[in-house]
């Protein structure tokens, strides 16, 4: 008999979060955007650049991840730098990995 994993309240709650961390990073440009952040803090004037984008829709992708809690941002001068947010980040992975490893 299976185990019924996603039937309790807390399991249901962690798997929409699941499901909601699936949908923000299965578009291509935001796992390009976190990959370019993994390296460290970046300026949106070197993200656009680097994956090809025009800045709007750099920072339109920025904004959804910041939303989402998995990226930060600072302000220095004129610019804002974008960091991971890599705790956060685990943790969704984690939870991931609970619904899907036996």
């Amino acid at each position: 008999m299976p185990k019924k994993c996603c039937y309790s309240p807390q399991q249901v709650k962690k798997l929409t979060q699941t499901v909601d961390f699936l949908k923000i990073i299965a578009e291509e440009n935001r796992v390009r955007i976190l990959c370019l952040l993994k390296h460290g803090p970046k300026c949106v004037c070197e993200i656009w650049p680097a994956l090809g984008l025009s800045q709007n829709l750099a920072s339109h992708h920025l904004g959804i991840l910041k939303e989402a809690g998995l990226i930060k941002s600072r302000r220095q001068g004129l610019n804002i730098f974008y960091s991971l947010k890599g705790e956060k980040i685990k943790q969704k992975l984690n939870n991931l990995k609970s619904f899907l490893i036996f």
